[in-house]
């Protein structure tokens, strides 16, 4: 089963590492199975923490055809999964065809027992198939998501952003969202220093705001000399400053309306979204690393009051900072964690 969280000052019994699983299969994708294996299965000893174990079961017997005219085999197949505590279905090969029913009784029967599912890109529709994602949201990448709402009405897609959770269950939109996800799953697991400290390895961003309506392809107008590099850089600067709309339109040196048009077409998202999602994210590595009060960290990155910081923190992480710091402050959380259900 998944890990359990650690009550405090109650020491545990030594546990496994947490097992991932990837359920690779013929006309396999390889980027997606890449990035669960660079997340998920490339060593970290300068983590100094017991790692995941990561494994690839197989569909279907023999070699496996994957893009560029590759074969692999994986010495494992569906059994696997009985086990796994965390299960990766990296893409599907054809979103019009219906998923071996094999495959979909084991993934339910992983949910079931606790196991943690996650679908990369048109991953979607094989955990779509299972019934599992019936009345929840769920997002796949925007080429799909039509398909994905006809053949599954009862599926809430949305269609903008670049992952969705839903309780034990884990969509992500195109290809490269999927790294998004994956950083996010180490993120509820160990924590945002550790999450940042992959995501510094993998050459990306630890957290991309907005969603994928930005990628899809319709033509953004343009215009010269606006600066939102500039003025995003210099928001995380000041987040300890009441801001506003004005005040990072004046950096980019735009009109606030032609701002807020840029901002919304090129992240997806409202600046104060965006500046909510920046403070919570501080607040993490604050409340991980410096022993500020609640209070303290509240006022150091722009919400006032603990309140306020307690407010946004559950919104966003639906936890409290209090919980937060108790198993993620350093020389803790040495075992991945699991969130309390939605």
């Amino acid at each position: 089963m998944p890990p359990t969280r650690r009550k405090r000052g109650v020491a545990s019994a030594p546990r496994s590492r947490h097992r991932v699983v990837l359920v690779a299969y013929d006309r396999l994708a390889l980027f997606e199975l890449a990035i669960a294996t660079e997340v998920f299965g490339l060593p970290r000893p300068e983590l100094a923490i017991p790692w995941y174990a990561f494994s690839v079961c197989a569909l279907e017997r023999g070699p496996l055809r994957a893009t560029g005219a590759i074969e692999f085999r994986s010495k494992h197949g569906l059994g696997l999964l009985n086990t796994a505590d965390t299960i990766i279905v990296p893409g599907w090969r054809d979103p019009l065809e219906t998923p071996p029913s094999r495959l979909l009784s084991a993934l339910r029967r992983a949910h079931a027992r606790g196991a943690r599912l996650v679908s990369i890109c048109s991953g979607a529709f094989v955990l779509a198939a299972t019934g599992l994602l019936d009345g929840k949201r769920a997002t796949t990448h925007w080429r799909y998501t039509d398909i994905l709402r006809e053949r599954y009405p009862s599926i809430r897609v949305e269609p903008d952003v670049l992952y969705v959770e839903q309780g034990r269950i884990f969509t992500s939109a195109g290809s490269a969202a999927g790294i998004d996800l994956c950083l996010h799953l180490v993120r509820l697991d160990y924590g945002a220093e550790v999450a940042n400290q992959v995501a510094r390895r993998l050459v990306v961003p630890p957290h991309r705001d907005g969603g994928q309506a930005q990628y899809i392809a319709e033509p953004v107008p343009k215009e010269p000399g606006g600066g939102l590099a500039k003025a995003l850089e210099w928001a995380l600067a000041h987040l300890d400053e009441t801001l506003g709309v004005n005040d990072l339109a004046g950096v980019a040196a735009l009109s606030p309306r032609t701002f807020l048009r840029r901002f919304h077409a090129e992240l997806g998202t409202t600046p104060h979204a965006w500046l909510n999602r920046q403070r919570v994210l501080t607040a993490q590595r604050l409340l991980e690393g410096a022993r500020a009060s609640v209070e303290e960290v509240a006022a150091s990155v722009g919400f006032g009051t603990a309140q306020t910081l307690r407010l946004h923190f559950r919104r966003v992480l639906r936890t409290s900072p209090t919980a937060y710091r108790r198993h993620f402050s350093t020389g803790r959380g040495s075992e991945p964690r699991r969130r309390a259900r939605r």
